[in-house]
């Protein structure tokens, strides 16, 4: 009896260690994914926030961060208990129609997203003086010979390695000396009603910014991509968890950074996230500025990676040809030669003199916002099968939350087209600074 007493704690202990190497064994596809939402345009739309409204804001993390963790984990799934891409699925089951309309929506919103991406490069770097005629191709052929070359296992490396600096975030935060237990505060509770057309839409654009249908395509082509099965599933769920908690922490951080900052000082307007990078400076000091601008860099070079292959894989899944970061080039020529188009396309659009970037992203964004509804459509219809999904469809809880999510994106759609629609034509620059900041679902 003593013996087996002695033993139990090495057995535990060995127990844990291999359900530790089990879950690094799975981890990845979830992580990235959430992380990858944090793209300039959201590090633009939490700063913002924060400069604008100080903590006010921090509430709306709590119920995006439960959406975004039901819909996120509901494409995995479909994923590993099928073994096939969510574009895959819609041309089976709903038809080749439905699926063109599926992939034109998408690519056209997502043209505006990767001319972004490239955008916070060259802004990004711009805090040090780097020109964008130099930076912008750079940041293109760095990441195109990542993904062309490269096998997944090693890319998803890279990629797990680019999230991570993401620690810039907090670190930028604690140095701000931010007042903790309003800001906790704040986030449990709602210390505000909609008190002007600016909260409205800054409220909206925290939501739309959380939930974006290419991270529906992306993550459930990853999963199947890794060899992630129904067996391995349950271990997996906790990568899209970890990733979904993880990128809203980030987000906190963030907005608690400049609300501490740039709210106190009166510094309310932001129509950059390199503005945001630079003002910290002399408020919470020059090392927190330039972990601010390299955590900003660092989320432009991820998602000028990820969202192009988001593209390529909704794309060739639904046309029918190879995809896949795993294939040699003249194994999926057409994934490949797609990938190389956008993110020419995305540098190319940065480097126009006088480009008017904010209409065309505000453009993309009505596009994702019609789209979004429409991808958890396809993706409620597809998980509720039982022949398909078996034990493996949707509880009533899951439903419940992913239906009332599109209903919401419909609604904030609609209410950031009316806000746009009462707002002067004239130029850009007309729009309320928070109009600016939906950047993500034309919430």
């Amino acid at each position: 009896m003593p013996k087996i007493i002695q033993h139990r704690p090495k057995r535990w202990l060995n127990l844990w260690r291999l359900r530790f190497l089990m879950f690094f064994a799975v981890v990845g596809p979830g992580f990235i994914t959430a992380n990858v939402d944090n793209d300039p345009g959201g590090i633009l739309t939490y700063s913002q926030a924060g400069a604008k409204f100080g903590y006010a804001l921090l509430w709306t993390l709590i119920p995006t961060t439960i959406a975004l963790v039901v819909v996120q984990e509901m494409s995995a799934r479909l994923g590993a208990v099928t073994g096939k891409g969510l574009s895959d699925l819609i041309r089976e089951e709903f038809g080749l129609r439905v699926t063109v309309f599926t992939m034109f929506v998408f690519a056209l919103a997502d043209l505006g997203n990767i001319a972004a991406e490239f955008a916070g490069i060259a802004s990004g770097l711009g805090i040090f003086g780097v020109s964008k005629f130099l930076c912008v191709p750079i940041g293109a052929a760095l990441v195109w010979s990542v993904i062309v070359y490269g096998r997944y296992k090693p890319v998803e490396r890279v990629l797990l390695l680019l999230s991570m600096i993401y620690v810039a975030y907090p670190i930028s935060a604690f140095m701000a000396h931010p007042n903790w237990q309003a800001a906790l505060k704040q986030t449990l509770i709602p210390t505000g009603a909609v008190r002007t057309p600016e909260y409205l839409i800054l409220v909206l654009g925290l939501v739309g910014t959380t939930i974006t249908p290419w991270m529906q395509f992306y993550l459930q082509a990853s999963i199947v991509e890794k060899g992630v099965t129904a067996r391995q599933y349950a271990l997996s769920r906790w990568d899209v968890i970890v990733g979904c908690l993880v990128t809203d922490i980030v987000a906190f951080f963030i907005v608690v950074a400049c609300g501490a900052t740039l709210y106190t000082r009166g510094i309310h307007d932001i129509n950059d996230a390199a503005e945001a990078a630079v003002a910290l400076a002399p408020l919470a000091g020059k090392f927190a500025s330039i972990l601010f601008a390299v955590g900003l860099v660092n989320a432009a070079l991820l998602s000028a990676a990820i969202l192009p292959l988001a593209t390529s894989y909704n794309i060739c899944e639904g046309l029918g040809y190879e995809s896949g970061v795993d294939k040699r080039f003249n194994e999926a020529r057409e994934f490949y030669w797609l990938y190389t188009l956008l993110i020419l396309f995305g540098a190319g659009v940065v480097l126009i003199p006088h480009m008017p970037l904010i209409k065309l992203i505000l453009m993309s964004q009505v596009a994702n916002g019609i789209l979004l509804p429409f991808v958890l459509y396809f993706m409620l219809k597809l998980v509720n099968r039982t022949d398909l999904m078996g034990e493996h469809k949707n509880s009533r809880l899951g439903n419940l939350i992913a239906v009332a999510t599109s209903v919401v994106m419909v609604l904030l759609t609609l209410t950031w087209l009316a806000a746009l629609a009462r707002q002067p034509q004239s130029t850009s620059s007309s729009l309320p600074p928070a109009i600016h900041t939906t950047r993500r679902n034309a919430a």
